[in-house]
């Protein structure tokens, strides 16, 4: 086998990144994300791409936030796992696939190649994840009613729900912050995300019971690829009463009440009760994300 070549990308040679062949349908599901060409780095042997990587970042962010985009050919596993390793930056990668992926024979092998190149390069399997995209011909959810909802200028309010939220959580990106530095620290990794994100301030809200009781909050939000459900969350004392569901729905008007042509979403897929909300509230399932994390160097 001929030696490999790994070499980052710029404007003038970017085409090379589409290349290779996508045989789980990254380009589509990446259709309105903006990748830097200088953050594309890809692996060659005798000229031909064998694996290719686009790291990610929001258009003011100076280093990439995550590696949205990772393929490996057939049978190229180490040159996958050798361009991960060879990267100047080290962040969390996301590899998306198509919905049922482990189903289709084609679709699960070139998941599992991408998987252990992965692995090999010292990549940590964190969660496996359920994206949704509600569009107005799934129809808006009927508001159940049985809260009030208002905007909240006092960080420090959502500070403490969320200290509150994740002290009994079941998502796996707030437990690894909760493992790393405690509540604080997931708390303060959700606010840091919600003021990165480009949607108003003035969009957070709060929720009240019809008694006035604090039963959680909802972050309406729009990222770089469009508006999203940034968070939804119930305050402990108040679950098993079905107020998630309440959140999503508020949460999905909101946005589609302001113009969105669609509300993207995500949930862990170890969170059925959350899954099942989205489901009931007609937001499909369009795609499925791994996420894993650096560790060691492989």
């Amino acid at each position: 086998m001929t030696d490999l070549v790994i070499r980052a990308l710029d404007a003038s040679d970017a085409h090379l990144f589409d290349t290779l062949p996508d045989p789980l349908g990254a380009a589509v599901s990446h259709a309105r994300t903006v990748h830097r060409p200088e953050w594309k780095r890809v692996a060659l042997r005798d000229g031909r791409v064998v694996a290719r990587g686009a790291w990610w970042g929001g258009p003011d962010d100076t280093t990439p936030v995550n590696i949205n985009w990772f393929d490996v050919a057939e049978g190229e596993e180490e040159a996958g796992a050798a361009l991960l390793r060879s990267a100047p930056h080290r962040v969390e990668l996301e590899l998306t696939l198509p919905p049922g992926w482990r189903e289709d024979p084609l679709a699960r092998a070139a998941g599992e190649t991408r998987m252990r190149a992965a692995q090999a390069a010292g990549y940590a399997l964190l969660v496996e994840r359920y994206l949704y995209r509600w569009t107005p011909e799934h129809g808006l959810p009927e508001r159940p009613g049985r809260l009030s909802f208002r905007p909240e200028p006092d960080d420090a309010v959502f500070f403490d729900a969320l200290k509150r939220i994740h002290s009994a959580t079941l998502d796996a990106h707030a437990l690894r912050a909760i493992a790393e530095g405690g509540v604080e620290q997931a708390a303060r990794e959700e606010l840091e995300f919600f003021h990165w994100c480009p949607s108003p301030r003035e969009w957070w809200q709060v929720a009240h019971t019809a008694g006035g009781e604090f039963a959680g909050i909802h972050i309406p939000a729009h990222n770089p690829s469009g508006p999203c459900v940034g968070f939804i969350g119930v305050l402990p004392e108040q679950r098993g009463r079905g107020y998630a569901y309440d959140l999503l729905v508020e949460c999905t008007r909101f946005l589609a009440e302001r113009g969105a042509e669609f509300v993207a979403g995500a949930t862990d897929q170890g969170n059925t009760p959350m899954a099942a909300n989205f489901a009931k509230a007609g937001h499909p399932v369009v795609r499925e994300r791994i996420n894993f994390v650096p560790g060691g160097t492989g």
